[in-house]
């Protein structure tokens, strides 16, 4: 007792010797006692290196050693001058040695640490922080003796103590740097992650990032996490459905999340500490006679506390962040591998945009799952300690605040589940309107020539309709349970303090019980509105669990389905012994009975209708179908050729080196041999010319062929090649075949399955294939069939003709050298309609690059696709402005008075209370209850109005905004010229409309939300805080200029760190459209570990714009806090200084909202960086606003008859073209005229101008000098979709969307079914379509694939055979229908077009032999015109080029 007189109830307060020599000494030894055989043990399983003696190092040793020695100092001291007070004092003695010995302990460990390669030290910074602590009550004594009785008395032991002290503080300050890494572990990354470099305080308070915030941003790279090769073995072995996939990432994860639980279990522990410190600063406030410094105890406490706490929590929330991102990363990688393994029947069930969702959407969800998972079970238990509390202080009134919670929750959870439907519902939407996208960017081509843009465009606002109505309701709902939150804190008060006051009059509200309950009330609702958005982030978390799981356990392609064996000398490289084969385990056999064996080194060619199995033959011979029955047996290494070449967004050279390295001799025969050199000199940067996505910028016939040289380049042993000359001009595909294909060609000692259109070819193939409807009807070589005389025979004699000439373009051809045909113009429409030139506008006179210095070709040369741009510094202001204007200033002005309104109700009531518990107390009562509370009940009620006013005001806002700015983007797409879409990688404009329109619908309204809550909120804080304590101004002040200025920094590196994010994230989703739509290919390449790889590099890169993301918010958080810990102390030291005036009401008021501020303070930061970086969106949907636009679609004025064109005459006046300003002409001055019903071919070396004259007519491209008239009607004086819709085209890619065919036919719905039906029957197409289950409604899937490549043709056809108008251009559509569909095409055009113009651009000549005029256009000009007949005679270029083909 007596020691506790003099110790606490004293106004100098001390602690007794004894307690000073023993305790204070002994804690921070028994504390390195006992945990260092644990951490040796620690260090000892953890090597990292040896670290090298340090400057550190060595200093650290040299104060340990000058600490152990002034222990034994002490030690000598005490025995020889006190040897008489021995006998008392055993302990004195025993002090300095103990010490000592741990000084020798701690040194010992220093020296196990730095053999171990361990940099800082968390355990020694402990220690020696405890070590200070302790110290600080006897250098307290020591000084207040010192003043006593001045220092002279004892000038040895006060030197002693505060040398001993000052080298402690130096050890904890050294302790505070980390040591040097490890030798042999020096960081040879560019820019390592400054955290390696970190000391555990710097990590503690994330100070290692400071220099970063400084510098704006630079990234460094995040310790790898590679991902995982292990957990997908794990995985595949679980065959794993949702529960197993998280079961195997919490086996990975969990040992690093669980520290960040123990972070949070204390975080709480210091949290619910402070309310109780309050407690007793307001028992100070009352007590008149309480000494100073307990005030002043209870206010450092209080700031001590609440930084702690930070610092907890945002350690929690770090080490919640890093296992989410590598669970994101992880569960990518999983997804991306499994795509490439993936069967063709699971393939179809989900569309790329589905997987890309995959890997977009619902990783994220998994992502904020493990965020927010633990606040599942601690917000239950951190809402029962806080009524625990509050039945302390209020007893069984706490009891009202459950009643309150408990029926805030059902309406909560209500809403919450009626707002997932809601969402699964937008979802819904949300991905029809981007695979619509999708599909219109893919499309757009044909979309322009067939003036279909409105169309589509309604559809997709239909669906953004649908969207936004559910979102609306959401929003709605939401703000409900916003409401009902916000004013949570006053419900549950209002309910506990009236049940309380009404129970009995002798209870009493004072400042105590009032401000402590309302701390933990405020306490109180983090946990409450936590738990329901964990509960709902957990839910979507596990919806997405299921689609992962549903997804990485569909199907795989069995390995067994083609048995891979290593070469042999001789025999049999493909053998398939009777096989039947499916595209689904349960569909209908799409061959059937097919045995085969093809001899090495042999040539095989396959034969058959449009839709006979030729496609799938080959695909059974990869193992991409399954397999039913039968054996198949490849031997050797496999080269695949597609049907439809796909072509990666890189350069040409990238594309058919493809991951080899580059053999140059070896390359450049290939290039030779795949005709491909002559186009290298038309591209700007030749080999090294980026390639759009999809191979935009090359025409179909180069797409091919560079697809051949990839395969050819391989040098495998069995190629397979599905009629790869399809799409190129007759005499490329000839010198192909005898230099690749054929027996003199590069391959002909390998085994060639080659699948073609072309009869000329057959009589050199070893072996012939017919199939019919999926089996073999005949094989045999050339002469073998035709004498069997069976349908292969008769198929042949029909076409004789061509046989006949075989001869003579045999003969030709070996004349034919590679001068014949090197393209003479440099316009880059080759062979195909809009082969568009796209390169960037720094190639305005690029001269061909020559062979010889290919070498040093500038780096931009052959880029072609914009870079998504990463803009730098702060959002501009004009993106606000536009935000607002869009939603306009007649609602943004009520929705601020609202605001201004519910925090002024807010301050009113807590006045109101903080008056009531300052009332007097009479008789044991006070005065007037029911009153003060109906007041308090008025002010509370009209408070929870207002918030649901504004919440709902502002969700409507970001709905009107987001609806316009959609809008706007969808048209500014629409509207744009096709170079735009040539230069504009499509993953940018989807991610676009999918993530930005997103982010507008959602995340800038809820940024907006919160972030005018805390504003006002912050003043309410301020307000309160400077009625209590004016002087507290001196303080608030400078705090608000630091946090002004920390918050700018902050704000500025995130934002460009957000977008940097953004920008890394396109290139993700690109690279795995192309590998989910390249994935036969990279299979049959076997490629896919390269693939991998790239994928992790690109998730990598965009891992080192998101981790300082997150680090940059905790960073601001942990230093914000502190100054927010200021304002508290502040506010509580004044008043303790003003004890003497102040009332413990008002006091009570100022510190229980002063300890709000830091929440406020970092929310603010929050939200307003939300609000930055998601108006970053506004700014990225803006782009496209002032990219060029094509000419308008319609013009109002314009008095174009009904019917036009009657005639069909269309007229070039001097007419020039050219692809963009500074490029030269593409066409130069061609003057025409073509008379009604008059067929004209347009005929030409690759690159001569023929497709231009098409372009010029459809005005894809705009005049660049001279007319076009069409029935005298000069072109540029109407509406696009006026010519365009009064002209017909067929292009060469048959283009077809999803959706039912008759919508693929007639997206307007202007014609009726019989007219639909005639034009099926009219294209042969009216068998198959009968047939089918839907009929006209039959389902296309995504770019038709479930039909043919001759059936879209063939669809192609029919969409002409129904517009019928009296101008058709045919862009040499026959390319991959079999010769029988052809002749089929060629007679409905003559019979059904008859009385139409016809321009046909002309690969095949035999199709123009009988055309009225024929142009033979070069170098941009018309050489030649006239009819087919007299040009021969004329013995011209055209004569020459039917000679070439065997036709003179």
């Amino acid at each position: 007792m007596q020691d506790w007189n003099r110790t606490w109830y004293t106004a100098n307060p001390d602690l007794t010797q004894c307690f000073q020599n023993t305790v204070l000494v002994w804690v921070p030894c028994i504390y390195l006692w006992l945990l260092a055989p644990f951490y040796c043990l620690h260090l000892y399983c953890h090597d990292r290196g040896h670290i090298q003696m340090s400057c550190l190092c060595s200093a650290k040793m040299v104060l340990g050693f000058l600490l152990a020695s002034f222990g034994f100092v002490e030690f000598f001291y005490i025995l020889l001058e006190r040897s008489q007070d021995i006998q008392h004092h055993m302990v004195f003695l025993l002090s300095p040695i103990i010490r000592s010995m741990t000084v020798i302990l701690a040194m010992c460990i220093i020296q196990l640490e730095r053999i171990r390669g361990c940099r800082s030290s968390i355990f020694l910074f402990l220690f020696w922080v405890l070590a200070v602590v302790c110290a600080l009550v006897p250098l307290r004594a020591k000084i207040q003796l010192a003043m006593d009785e001045g220092i002279a008395s004892d000038i040895v032991r006060y030197l002693a103590f505060f040398s001993y002290f000052t080298i402690q503080l130096a050890q904890l300050f050294l302790c505070c740097f980390a040591d040097q890494p490890p030798e042999g572990k020096t960081i040879s990354e560019k820019n390592p992650c400054p955290v390696k470099d970190a000391s555990f305080l710097s990590k503690i308070l994330f100070w290692w990032f400071t220099g970063l915030v400084v510098k704006g941003y630079q990234l460094f790279k995040f310790d790898k996490f590679y991902l995982q090769a292990q957990l997908l073995r794990k995985l595949q072995k679980e065959q794993s459905s949702g529960f197993f996939l998280l079961r195997t990432l919490a086996r990975k994860f969990g040992p690093y999340f669980l520290t960040g639980t123990l972070c949070i279990i204390f975080h709480d522990a210091f949290m619910f500490a402070i309310p109780q410190v309050l407690s007793l600063l307001l028992d100070f406030m009352r007590d008149e006679d309480a000494p100073l410094w307990k005030g002043y105890f209870y206010a450092t406490l209080m700031f001590l506390l609440s930084c702690l706490q930070s610092l907890f929590n945002h350690q929690y929330m770090y080490t919640c962040f890093t296992v989410g991102m590598r669970v994101k990363t992880a569960v990518m990688g999983l997804v991306y591998r499994k795509s490439l393994v993936i069967n063709s029947s699971a393939r179809r069930t989900c569309t790329v945009g589905e997987i890309v969702n995959l890997v977009s959407a619902d990783t994220q969800k998994l992502m904020d799952f493990v965020v927010y998972f633990n606040a599942v079970w601690l917000a239950p238990i951190e809402i029962a300690l806080c009524l625990f509390f509050l039945w302390q202080q209020l007893g069984p009134s706490a009891l009202a605040g459950i009643a309150t919670v408990i029926l805030i929750f059902p309406l909560n959870g209500f809403i919450a589940k009626k707002r997932s439907k809601l969402q699964e519902i937008q979802m819904k939407f949300m991905d029809g309107r981007i695979r619509l996208m999708n599909e219109i960017l893919n499309g757009i081509k044909i979309l322009k020539f067939y003036a279909w843009e409105k169309a589509f465009l309604e559809q997709v606002l239909g669906y953004r309709e649908k969207e936004l109505k559910a979102l609306k309701k959401s929003q709605i709902l939401y703000s409900i349970s916003i409401a009902s939150f916000n004013s949570s804190s006053f419900l549950i008060a209002f309910a506990m303090f009236g049940v309380y006051v009404m129970l009995d009059d002798k209870n009493v509200l004072d400042a105590q019980k009032v401000f402590v309950s309302m701390a933990l009330i405020n306490i109180l609702k983090t946990p409450l509105s936590q738990l329901p958005f964990a509960i709902s982030t957990t839910l979507q978390a596990v919806v997405s669990l299921k689609r992962l799981g549903k997804y990485l356990c569909s199907e795989e392609l069995k390995m067994e389905n083609v048995s891979k064996a290593p070469l042999s000398s001789d025999g049999e490289d493909v053998v398939i012994e009777n096989g039947t084969f499916s595209w689904s385990a349960e569909g209908p056999p799409c061959l059937k009975r097919i045995s085969v064996s093809v001899p090495r080194g042999s040539l095989v060619a396959v034969v058959g209708h449009v839709g006979s199995g030729k496609s799938s033959l080959l695909s059974a011979m990869l193992g991409e179908t399954e397999k039913r029955s039968g054996q198949v047996t490849v031997k050797g290494s496999v080269a695949y050729v597609p049907q439809q070449a796909w072509i990666q967004n890189a350069t040409v050279q990238d594309n058919i080196i493809f991951g080899r390295e580059k053999l140059k001799t070896w390359y450049h025969r290939v290039l030779e041999a795949c005709a491909l050199l002559p186009d290298l000199d038309i591209l700007p940067a030749g080999d090294a010319t980026e390639i759009g996505e999809k191979g935009l910028n090359l025409s179909g016939g180069q797409k091919q062929r560079v697809s051949l040289a990839r395969a050819v380049y391989r040098k495998a042993d069995v190629y397979l090649l599905d009629d790869p000359l399809s799409a190129v001009d007759a005499h490329v595909g000839q010198h192909i075949f005898d230099k690749v294909i054929g027996p003199k060609g590069v391959l002909r000692d390998k085994t060639r399955i080659l699948v073609t259109h072309g009869m000329s070819f057959l009589p050199q193939a070893d072996l012939i294939l017919v199939l019919v409807d999926g089996e073999i009807t005949e094989s045999g070589s050339y002469q073998e069939l035709l004498s069997h005389h069976g349908a292969f025979a008769d198929f042949i004699h029909t076409f004789a003709s061509t046989e006949r000439k075989e001869t003579g373009s045999r003969r030709s051809n070996a004349r034919l050298s590679m001068v014949d045909f090197m393209p003479f113009s440099r316009d880059l429409s080759q062979e195909q309609l809009i082969g568009g030139d796209t390169t960037n506008t720094n190639l305005q006179n690029m001269e061909p690059v020559s062979e010889t210095d290919q070498e040093q070709v500038p780096e931009d040369l052959g880029k072609l696709t914009e870079v998504d741009k990463a803009r730098t510094g702060r959002v501009r202001l004009d993106m606000y402005k536009k935000y607002f204007k869009t939603i306009g200033l007649a609602i943004i002005i009520p929705i601020v008075f609202l605001y201004a309104f519910q925090q002024g109700a807010s301050l009113a009531y807590n006045y109101w209370l903080s008056k009531w518990a300052d009332d007097p107390v009479v008789n044991g009562t006070q005065i007037d209850t029911d009153l003060k509370l109906t007041v308090f009940g008025a002010l509370g009620f009209v408070q929870g109005v207002a918030i649901f006013g504004t919440t709902v005001a502002i969700s409507i806002c970001g709905i009107i905004a987001s609806r316009h700015l959609h809008m706007d983007l969808l048209n500014n797409v629409l509207h744009s010229p096709m170079s735009f879409f040539e230069s504009t990688p499509s993953g940018n404009l989807l991610n676009r409309f999918a993530k930005e329109i997103d982010a507008i619908d959602c995340m800038v309204p809820e940024g907006l939300k919160m972030m005018l809550s805390y504003v006002f909120k912050l003043m309410e804080v301020c307000i309160i805080v400077l009625m209590a304590t004016p002087f507290a101004a001196v303080i608030i002040l400078p705090l608000a200029f630091l946090y002004a200025f920390v918050q700018s920094f902050y704000v500025a590196t995130s934002c460009q760190l957000r977008r940097l994010e953004a920008v890394s994230r396109s290139p993700i989703y690109t690279h795995f459209n192309e590998t989910v739509q390249g994935a036969s290919v990279i299979r049959a390449f076997g490629e896919q570990s390269r693939f991998i790889l790239q994928a992790n590099e690109r998730v990598d890169f965009n891992q080192t714009s998101y981790f300082p993301r997150f680090v940059a918010t905790r960073w601001l958080a942990v230093n914000l806090e502190f100054v927010g810990n200021g304002v508290v102390l502040a506010a509580a030291i004044l008043s303790v200084m003003g004890k003497s005036t102040l009332s413990p009401g008002i006091v009570g008021l100022a510190v229980s909202h002063s300890l709000q501020v830091t929440g406020i303070l970092s929310w603010i930061v929050r939200s307003w960086t939300d609000v930055e970086n998601n108006i970053v969106s506004v700014e990225r949907v803006n782009e496209y606003a002032d990219t060029p636009k094509e000419a308008s679609w319609s013009i109002e004025s314009s008095s174009l008859p009904q019917a036009w064109p009657q005639n069909g005459t269309i007229e070039f006046q001097d007419y020039g073209l050219q692809y963009r300003k500074g490029l030269e002409l593409a066409l130069k001055g061609i003057t025409l005229h073509i008379h009604e019903r008059e067929k004209v071919g347009i005929v030409g070396r690759t690159g001569a101008g023929k497709s231009s004259l098409a372009l010029g007519i459809f005005r894809i491209l705009e005049a660049a000098k001279g007319k076009i008239f069409i029935d005298g009607v000069d072109i540029a004086d109407i509406g696009l979709h006026d010519l365009r819709s009064r002209i017909t085209i067929i292009p060469q890619d048959p283009v077809l969307f999803s959706g039912s065919l008759r919508m693929n036919l007639d997206p307007f719905d202007t014609y009726t079914d019989e007219e639909v039906w005639s034009s099926l029957e009219l294209a042969h197409l009216k068998n198959f379509v009968s047939n089918l289950p839907d009929k006209l409604n039959h389902e296309c899937t995504e770019g038709g694939e479930n039909l043919s490549l001759g059936q879209r043709q063939l669809v192609c056809l029919a969409r002409a055979l129904l517009r019928k108008t009296k101008i058709l251009v045919l862009d040499e559509a026959t390319a991959a229908v079999d010769l029988e569909t052809d002749t089929l095409i060629q007679s409905t055009i003559r019979t059904q077009f008859e009385d139409c113009t016809v321009l046909t651009i002309a690969h095949r000549l035999n199709t123009i032999m009988d055309y009225t005029r024929v142009i033979v256009m070069d170098r941009g000009h018309i050489s030649e015109m006239d009819s087919p007949a007299n040009l021969i005679s004329q013995r011209g270029q055209f004569y020459r080029m039917c000679r070439e083909a065997g036709l003179v």
